[in-house]
């Protein structure tokens, strides 16, 4: 799936989690959505869901994943 003007901020395995870094960003003003690039047709799901953003804000977007998200 390719979506164009849009930049990959996050992945994770984990979908609360990118669900949180959603949350997060459009708390900050900045649009994201979630991209689920799981397999649903196995019972234990391989891959990864991703944040991605309008281009014109990745800055701003790394900025506050790298600096004010932390998962333990």
């Amino acid at each position: 799936m390719s979506m164009k003007g849009w930049t990959l901020v996050y992945k994770t395995p984990i979908h609360s989690r990118a669900e949180i870094v959603k949350g997060l960003l459009s708390d900050r003003d900045i649009e994201a959505v979630i991209v689920n690039k799981k397999d649903s047709t196995v019972h234990f799901s391989h891959g990864q869901v991703e944040v991605l953003v309008p281009d014109e804000q990745i800055s701003n977007a790394e900025n506050i994943v790298k600096n004010e998200i932390t998962f333990r």
